[in-house]
């Protein structure tokens, strides 16, 4: 005889275990949002409505970093030290994925052991998959429903890659560049689009023999950030050495995104750049259902292919097709309110 299925959740007990910091049910909610079945993703909608209005209050903050800088490293000694000031914090880590499984192949609690054991944390790995630039499809949903569960600090780690700091930027509040001293021409290890979005940067492992280098890094970067324009926010990036290892610099990376929100608080510019980031989430869903309803007429599929070729052979510019393609959606559209 099998054994039976624990039966799911409804959404009023997700939303009643969120809101009173159950994280085995936010770590059910989660993987809720991120199922492709349209029973799951109808049930994660409502349940991302119920607590909408409990979000907000968190401070997020992105961190990214090249390759060997020792970023969960970082993040465990940084997120102990955060927990210390006692706020309760939640890491959300974009992973690499595997394209056969797609799933995460790092083992974030494996490399944060000692961060995750701790009760003032939560740890969600989440797997990259096909998502553009590494950062999951449903990164800040997960996000709010942290910020609901009652964690005052969101931490999104990303894969570090250089193509998903963009999406991270657009919803966080905070965005921290990690970078290594020591590793030849600092200033050509890094993009300088990457170094303009950061508001903060910290030269990881000072320690030991490698002070000297951190040190002389800081200088580097300190004066390269001097010949960027202004941010709109009005602060001026800071630079600063840390060790993991050792424990010196982390309070004062914390006491850095502290000052870089009060000051940000006081100019307004905090609470502006969220507006600013609900409108595109709500412009980039909209796009996204869009989407989402093209693919659902089938009927549009082979206008698509038959389209595609007329424009690679010559036949049709490619405006002359979209116009097409986008007629015929609304025939679609029509015929389907019909039937």
């Amino acid at each position: 005889m099998k054994a039976s299925l624990r039966p799911r959740l409804t959404v009023d007990q997700f939303a009643e275990g969120i809101l009173r910091g159950d994280r085995v049910i936010l770590g059910q909610a989660i993987t809720l949002i991120e199922s492709t079945r349209a029973a799951d993703q109808s049930a994660g909608a409502q349940l991302l409505e119920r607590i909408i209005s409990k979000t907000g209050h968190a401070i997020r903050i992105g961190i990214t970093g090249v390759p060997g800088v020792g970023k969960s490293t970082f993040i465990e000694a940084f997120g102990k030290y955060v927990i210390d000031q006692q706020k309760k914090l939640a890491v959300l880590t974009i992973d690499p994925s595997s394209q056969i499984t797609k799933g995460s192949i790092l083992g974030d609690k494996t490399r944060m052991e000692e961060l995750s054991k701790n009760p003032g944390a939560f740890i969600r790995p989440t797997a990259s998959g096909n998502t553009l630039g590494g950062v999951a499809h449903k990164t800040r949903e997960a996000m709010l429903l942290c910020e609901a569960a009652g964690y005052d600090v969101i931490i999104i780690e990303t894969v570090g890659v250089g193509q998903s700091e963009v999406s991270v930027k657009n919803m966080v509040d905070f965005f921290l560049l990690l970078m290594l001293a020591g590793a030849g021409d600092e200033l050509q290890g890094i993009k300088k689009g990457i170094m303009e979005m950061a508001d903060g940067m910290v030269i990881t492992k000072a320690d030991g023999d490698n002070i000297k280098h951190a040190t002389e890094a800081q200088a580097e970067y300190k004066h390269a950030f001097h010949l960027f324009s202004v941010a709109e926010s009005g602060w001026t990036p800071q630079v600063l050495t840390s060790s993991a290892h050792t424990g010196q610099g982390i309070g004062d990376v914390w006491n850095m995104i502290t000052k870089y929100k009060a000051h940000t608080t006081a100019s307004g510019y905090f609470d502006k750049n969220r507006s600013h980031q609900n409108i595109a989430w709500f412009q980039e869903y909209f796009e996204q259902l869009l989407k989402d309803d093209l693919q659902k007429h089938t009927s549009l599929h082979d206008i698509n292919r038959k389209l595609a070729k007329a424009v690679g052979n010559h036949e049709l510019s490619s405006r002359q097709a979209a116009l097409q393609y986008l007629e015929a959606y609304h025939e679609a559209i029509r015929n389907s309110r019909e039937l």
